[in-house]
């Protein structure tokens, strides 16, 4: 008998094999659950909070809406990777076309081999995050050249409750559901915006140009181990007279971006790097043209990114 009790207390254990598969499923939850809550993002002395709804129609794809619930009014309305941005400006409602990588709780990395390679994973005990029962997973880095990720994985569900990102043994950034419902949708009234009848709608939907050979002369010497490109475009930016180009480079859980443009003659060229929690930003000229790296990564690494950047 005391034998069974002494079981019984023993913390629960989640090798790594099914650390991975909780993690997969994470992924997944995110995407093919229905659900409707409010998340609060924290990075530093910064706080927001954020309402979203989602829900997954099949064969119709995913549909959600997020409405930042403090500071200046936004809302976004996302089917699948093609999102509608509203922002009120003065006496106009601005409707931004964009395409868009998936945000909270949808940013559980999919298990491949190259985060295996780059991260170690480990699980801890049951906790509670937002009245309901989660295990910590964290996928550590074997480098310093990255944060370490700690994702609260809902045991019944397998929907992401909470994640942050640490430098070190400090928390340099996270985000969390305060309030949550995992609730089926009936209809879709929600997905849409909140209506002002006294505004004009204008939309601006997103510019890319066709890349040319020219575009591909850019060279990142020194990425971390595990990065890849896997995006490149050049987009026209509001204000801007020439194309900005826009290379996207991850490992499978971190992602860094990459802007170049040319340098206007009325412009002070930028050479500096600012900081807001996680999300480091580095600028700095190479010959007449402005670079820019962004990402979710330790300041010296983005500056190691950014020095390694010549043109052919």
């Amino acid at each position: 008998m005391k034998r069974f009790v002494l079981l019984l207390c023993l913390p629960q254990i989640v090798w790594a094999g099914d650390a991975w598969q909780m993690l997969e499923k994470a992924a997944q939850a995110a995407r093919q659950l229905s659900y409707k809550g409010v998340f609060v993002y924290q990075a530093g002395e910064n706080m927001t909070s954020l309402q979203i709804t989602h829900t997954n129609l099949g064969g119709s794809g995913e549909f959600s809406r997020v409405v930042v619930l403090d500071g200046a009014p936004r809302e976004v309305l996302k089917q699948g990777d093609d999102a509608l941005i509203y922002r009120p400006k003065k006496e106009k409602m601005l409707i931004e076309k964009r395409h868009m990588q998936s945000g909270f709780p949808a940013i559980v990395p999919r298990v491949g081999d190259e985060l295996r390679a780059n991260y170690q994973i480990s699980a801890g005990e049951p906790e509670r995050v937002a009245a309901r029962e989660a295990i910590a997973i964290t996928l550590t880095p074997h480098d310093a050249l990255r944060y370490t990720s700690r994702f609260w994985v809902d045991t019944e569900s397998g929907l992401l409750l909470k994640s942050a990102l640490l430098n070190g043994g400090d928390v340099v950034e996270q985000v969390g559901f305060s309030q949550l419902q995992l609730v089926p949708m009936a209809g879709m009234d929600w997905f849409r915006p909140n209506d002002d009848q006294n505004k004009t709608y204008e939309l601006k939907p997103e510019q890319t140009v066709k890349l040319s050979e020219e575009d591909n002369r850019w060279v990142v010497g020194q990425l971390p181990p595990g990065f890849h490109k896997v995006r490149q475009v050049m987009r026209m930016l509001p204000g801007r007279t020439q194309p900005v180009r826009h290379m996207v480079f991850c490992d499978g859980l971190a992602s860094v971006s990459l802007f170049i443009e040319p340098v206007d003659r009325s412009e002070k060229p930028r050479n500096n790097t600012i900081a807001q929690g996680a999300t480091n930003v580095v600028s700095r000229t190479v010959g007449n043209h402005q670079i820019v790296v962004l990402g979710e990564l330790p300041a010296p690494t983005l500056l190691q990114i950014a020095n390694s950047i010549t043109a052919k």
